[in-house]
């Protein structure tokens, strides 16, 4: 039998994605073996993310003021919009170094099997950002999904309707780099030879 407190932080690891009881007792008992204050500075960072963040007032990315670090960038191009799913999402097309514009979080993809519709996402506060008239393209960089290309669909759909200045373009899919043909699906195959430029 374990003391309460061990197990109830095992019971809370254990709701992480991806954590298992198992894992979620080795990461308590780790932490036990660590000093005081080593677990200390973990639990103020926990509570800190809940204290200290927040989300960008324009781009709906996680943010530790009123404006995230990109969208108070002035360097970055304003007229340029990426939508994506999450902030994760943001991280990961920021690491390819080569996007200079911002973004926009709708925070999540349709999915109804999930209960999750189009007034669930921000894709009105999407439509808000269009009207200022400052934006000249969008880019639908949701994921290449059915939840995704459903989302991607229903906001082309509705900037196409109300906003014909705007232009919209999709994040090209293909081949990953050192990937082989023989393993590559489908459609992978299709949207690969479909996105072909000249080389």
């Amino acid at each position: 039998m374990l003391p309460k407190s061990v197990q109830n932080l095992i019971d809370e690891f254990s709701k992480l994605p991806g954590i298992g009881p198992k894992t979620a007792a080795r990461l308590v008992f780790y932490l036990l073996s660590k000093p005081k204050q080593d677990v200390s500075n973990l639990g103020s960072a926990v509570l800190d993310l809940t204290n200290n963040l927040s989300y960008c007032k324009d781009c709906f990315n996680i943010a530790e003021s009123e404006y995230c670090q990109v969208c108070s960038d002035e360097r970055r191009d304003h007229s340029i919009i990426a939508v994506v799913e999450e902030p994760l999402d943001v991280i990961a097309l920021e690491k390819s170094l080569i996007f200079k514009g911002v973004y926009h979080v709708l925070g999540g993809s349709i999915s109804p099997i999930d209960g999750i519709g189009p007034e669930d996402l921000r894709i009105n506060q999407l439509l808000l950002r269009l009207e200022a008239g400052d934006v000249e393209e969008i880019i639908l960089a949701t994921n290449p999904d059915l939840e995704g290309e459903a989302t991607a669909s229903f906001i082309k759909d509705k900037i196409s309707n109300g906003f014909s200045g705007v232009k919209i373009t999709r994040i090209a899919r293909g081949l990953p780099v050192g990937g082989d043909l023989e393993y590559a699906d489908e459609v992978t195959l299709k949207r690969s030879l479909e996105g072909r430029r000249e080389y």
